[in-house]
């Protein structure tokens, strides 16, 4: 089974902190789109992909927004935010958009990396920056921003059959996005970009000997999470 110190190894860990939240994007929403890109300035913001060490394997906390928000209601997304004024760097963001959408506190995580700085169609410059959770830690929604948050094994992700690329036209013109359709959640856009670039991170870096036959990380059973429903608020 691959674990937080299998894949912590694949970062550097000093370098973890102190990241440049305005760095050029090297991937972005305008990969599957060319001609795309945001011309206008880029914002910068950073996201946690939190990696939660669970007896059974790891799995990958989500949240999905309310359906009230301005901006991408409903969608599924990982805790962050904008840069604010006050903040240190990226992973400072990070840390404080996580507490306060969902309440997990910084001495639950260790920031073991970072991944490609993330360019979305409307010209925020992600930074996510990926963190071991340790439980049991307490989940506390924000009930503005935060309507669910949830848990999906790390294997499902790592498995290539789970990615989709979907796309829709519109007004003569074709979007293109990767998605991960996991039971009643649909997990797409600049999310599910990001979690492309972490299993690519994980396939070239890790040497899966705890494998399912197949070639597949070995975790837990997918089924298992789905039949469950989401991981209930306060319960980590």
């Amino acid at each position: 089974m691959t674990t937080g110190a299998d894949i912590a190894a694949l970062f550097n860990e000093p370098n973890a902190a102190g990241i440049d939240p305005a760095m050029p994007a090297v991937n972005g929403d305008y990969v599957l789109n060319p001609g795309s890109r945001h011309g206008g300035a880029k914002r910068p913001a950073a996201v946690l992909v939190p990696l939660v060490e669970r007896s059974g394997g790891l799995t990958v906390l989500l949240t999905q927004r309310t359906q009230h928000l301005h901006a991408h209601a409903g969608q599924v997304a990982f805790p962050g935010g904008r840069v604010d004024e006050g903040d240190v760097d990226a992973v400072d963001t990070a840390l404080r958009e996580t507490r306060e959408e969902i309440g997990v506190t910084r001495d639950h995580i260790r920031i073991i990396g970072r991944l490609d700085t993330y360019e979305t169609i409307t010209g925020f410059h992600v930074v996510p920056i990926v963190g071991l959770v340790t439980p049991p830690f307490e989940v506390i929604p924000d009930p503005f921003e935060v309507a669910d948050v949830f848990e999906v094994p790390l294997a499902f992700f790592m498995d290539p059959r789970n990615r989709k690329r979907h796309s829709l036209e519109r007004g003569g013109v074709v979007r293109h996005w990767y998605a991960f359709p996991f039971g009643r959640y649909y997990i797409w856009g600049a999310t599910a970009g990001m979690l492309v670039n972490l299993t690519r991170v994980l396939d070239a870096g890790l040497s899966l000997k705890d494998t399912d036959g197949e070639g597949r990380m070995a975790g837990p059973r997918v089924a298992d999470f789905a039949a469950a429903g989401t991981i209930a608020a306060g319960a980590g």
